[in-house]
């Protein structure tokens, strides 16, 4: 374990653990259910990212944070935003509770906010606690790179079990040559698929990075447009709008109304608590690999 002799909060995203825990598994074919046949593979498998990621990175404090629903405030900017993502899957919807519950079990807090998305609500809870102790940040989403900070480092889960990669500034200069304000910028130019917003038709990742990394931001591309081609230009030119609307999706608030005391967030267990819950959910395994007997 990793552990700081000063505190720091680790910040889950919370639905990219779930999801990823409920697809690794669902992807075997075997959905793992308890004697009744409530599927329970989500809350498993999210067990098993997330303590991994306390016993490796050893936070003295955790929050996790979730998605309320589909309508945010980008739905009404945009109401496309996400559009492209189907119903989750039936066996997933009854695990969604449950994981907050065992969160809860936890003394762990579960945090949302109606009208925003657990990227804002990260986002918040790293700019307001960044400026007490040391911030980590544990998704799989690429957009909260742009969140890192001298107090803030974001930790990408990769592909396999245990497998991270950590970002600060300087390893986000050195992978991909970009600041974390200017992810948003990129993000602005080329759009996002899964997100379901389009940038500026017909400009793709590698033009986009090369823009940025030539014109820093997009304030210094607009303010250069003479200097490029005339096809970018002139794409540029008949996606404006949709160029800072992009960017407006893009960008995570760090600004929204939470409640949230850091002294709430502190990892102390109780073991009694936390061996009942997952007696209850017929994963004993899971408080006995975690220790807590």
């Amino acid at each position: 374990m990793v552990q700081s002799s000063k505190d720091t909060i680790l910040l889950v995203d919370g639905m990219a653990l779930m999801f990823r825990a409920f697809y690794a598994s669902a992807a075997t074919g075997y959905i793992r259910r308890t004697k009744a046949g409530v599927p329970t593979n989500a809350v498993y498998g999210f067990m098993r990212y997330f303590w991994d990621a306390v016993q490796k990175f050893g936070p003295t404090h955790i929050a996790c944070c979730w998605d309320l629903g589909s309508k945010t405030f980008r739905t009404e900017q945009f109401s496309d935003y996400k559009g492209n993502r189907s119903d989750a899957p039936e066996e997933l919807i009854p695990q969604f509770s449950m994981i907050r519950e065992v969160m809860d079990s936890l003394g762990i807090p579960n945090i949302s906010s109606p009208g925003f998305e657990a990227d804002d609500c990260i986002g918040t809870l790293a700019s307001r606690f960044g400026q007490e102790m040391d911030v980590l940040v544990l998704t799989g989403d690429h957009d909260m790179l742009q969140l890192v900070s001298d107090r803030t480092s974001v930790i990408i889960m990769k592909k396999g079990h245990g497998n991270y990669m950590v970002y600060t500034p300087e390893a986000l200069m050195e992978e991909k040559q970009l600041t974390p304000g200017q992810i948003v910028d990129l993000k602005g130019l080329m759009g996002d698929t899964s997100d379901n917003y389009p940038g500026v038709r017909g400009i793709g990742e590698k033009t986009a990075l090369k823009l940025v990394q030539e014109h820093g931001s997009v304030d210094g591309i607009l303010a250069n447009l003479d200097q490029l081609s005339k096809s970018v230009r002139a794409k540029i030119e008949a996606d404006l709008d949709m160029l800072h609307l992009s960017r407006q999706l893009a960008t995570i608030r760090c600004d929204i109304e939470l409640e949230c005391a850091v002294e709430a967030c502190r990892l102390e267990l109780n073991a009694a608590q936390v061996v009942s819950k997952f007696e209850e959910l017929e994963m004993a395994s899971v408080s006995a690999w975690m220790g807590v007997v």
